[in-house]
């Protein structure tokens, strides 16, 4: 089973254009759910008007070269190497996590529309990284929710204790937990398909009311709190969320995937 497509058995009884519309139609709920995010919170508008405090207030001004210099260490300190947890067990956690949804959600996606049947035969290793991809979600997901989430050290909060906040973390457990119980049962159309379906729907149709969207704001708010600092102006945005000790401040929604 874990060379095997699963999305190629299960077109014996979902026709393929019904899978490729579902990946699209997630994909649509992903981007209404996010710019309907950005509209309620005025994200957008904060970043903008805050750029502009930031110029006008600035000692210094900061060329384009730097400014390219200093995307690139956002780019890869908080967003590929999760840098800015200071806590290494979170920090693997969260990596785990966050490059086991890309490997899972892209190789979904690389299988549906491109290997779709088994009139096309699936290479062996995209199957693989299917698998591979949802068992590292499965396992920062699962540290992060048992063991991390209750530290009294990070957060403190019974694992029983669902917030608003943690619609991402759960749904997300649940959506690579059933696929791979889905595949490892034989695949096809089965209970844990449908279960499968309804954690990915609620994943990906849930942005507005999960932190799904805190994703693509960080990048954006961490670039403007290092632009802030070079040219010389005080930034707004808050500190890390799991470094109380220097920052003199806690954070208490669980949730930074």
């Amino acid at each position: 089973m874990f060379t095997s497509n699963p999305f190629a058995e299960l077109s014996a009884s979902i026709p393929t254009v019904y899978m490729q519309g579902y990946i699209v139609l997630m994909v649509l709920m992903v981007m209404g759910g996010t710019i309907l995010d950005m509209m309620h919170k005025k994200s957008a508008q904060y970043f903008f008007e805050n750029a502009k405090k930031a110029k006008k207030s600035a000692k210094r001004s900061v060329g384009g070269g730097e400014k390219a210099a200093i995307a690139a260490s956002v780019l890869a300190k908080e967003v590929l190497t999760s840098g800015e947890f200071s806590n290494p067990r979170r920090r693997l956690s969260h990596l785990l996590t966050m490059y086991g949804t890309i490997i899972f959600v892209v190789t979904t996606a690389i299988m549906i529309f491109g290997y779709p049947t088994p009139a096309t035969p699936t290479p062996a290793l995209l199957p693989q990284l299917w698998h591979i991809g949802a068992l590292m979600l499965a396992v920062g997901g699962y540290w992060f929710w048992f063991a991390i989430r209750v530290d009294v050290a990070a957060e403190g909060l019974p694992w029983f204790r669902f917030e608003r906040a943690d619609l991402f973390i759960l749904s997300l457990l649940a959506t690579s937990t059933f696929a791979l119980i889905w595949s490892f049962t034989g695949g096809g159309l089965s209970v844990f398909f449908v279960l499968f379906i309804l954690s990915s729907t609620v994943l990906f149709g849930g942005v507005y009311w999960s932190k799904f969207a805190h994703m693509f704001f960080k990048p954006a708010a961490a670039l403007e709190k290092r632009v802030a600092e070079a040219n010389g102006t005080r930034s707004n945005l808050p500190a890390p969320a799991d470094a109380p000790e220097k920052y003199g401040s806690v954070v208490k929604h669980s949730n930074h995937y």
